[in-house]
């Protein structure tokens, strides 16, 4: 069994969504002893923005390729043979201004790639191409977005199961951690809650 953990939150220390990911992560391996891990921590080495060359690459034939062009998609192609290989795909993020951190949108500008991770039918709609993948997404938010009176601000749950399943990953587990900073009763159910599921893989 394969592993791939993704880390967005900027906060290398104290962080819940990290924090709750070392758990699953250790309760995995220790399920599955054989486990390997891939780390790739997006705040320690972040990921560049794609460019117009970035681009370019991604809408050009392959066999029509210039160096210029492989070397800009070069970064993707690894990204995308990275996601491929695993058979987890585990995501720990908070939500920032109600939705998703700059460093995991960079990360998902350079693995949501027409003809490598996703391709358009006939009829013009989206089929997926990244099969047989599990993924678990631990959020965190220092309010509370399952109340009714919030659950209209909470655009990073939404757009991760949008864009996970745009590229054909459709069995999500979102594992939310809210009231962080604001309600800390809800914070501790949230938590057993987490720990609860994560006790049962």
């Amino acid at each position: 069994m394969k592993l791939l953990r993704i880390d967005a939150s900027s906060r290398t220390e104290s962080s819940e969504s990290r924090k709750m990911a070392d758990k699953l992560m250790h309760q995995l391996k220790n399920s599955y002893p054989d486990t390997t891990i891939t780390i790739r921590d997006i705040i320690g080495s972040p990921l560049p923005h794609i460019t117009q060359t970035t681009i370019e690459g991604f809408y050009t034939p392959e066999d029509k390729l210039t160096e210029t062009l492989l070397e800009a998609t070069q970064l993707s192609d690894t990204l995308i043979d990275e996601l491929n290989e695993c058979d987890i795909l585990l995501i720990s993020t908070p939500m920032y201004n109600f939705g998703v951190p700059s460093a995991l949108k960079a990360w998902i500008d350079q693995i949501v790639r027409i003809n490598r991770t996703f391709g358009v039918a006939d009829d013009n709609s989206f089929y997926g191409m990244v099969k047989h993948l599990k993924a678990y997404v631990i959020t965190s938010a220092g309010a509370v977005y399952s109340n009714e009176s919030m659950e209209d601000f909470d655009f990073l749950t939404g757009y991760l199961q949008t864009v996970l399943g745009l590229i054909g990953i459709t069995d999500v587990t979102f594992l939310p951690l809210e009231g962080t900073t604001l309600d800390p009763d809800t914070f501790s159910t949230s938590l057993k809650k987490a720990e609860a599921t994560i006790s049962k893989l």
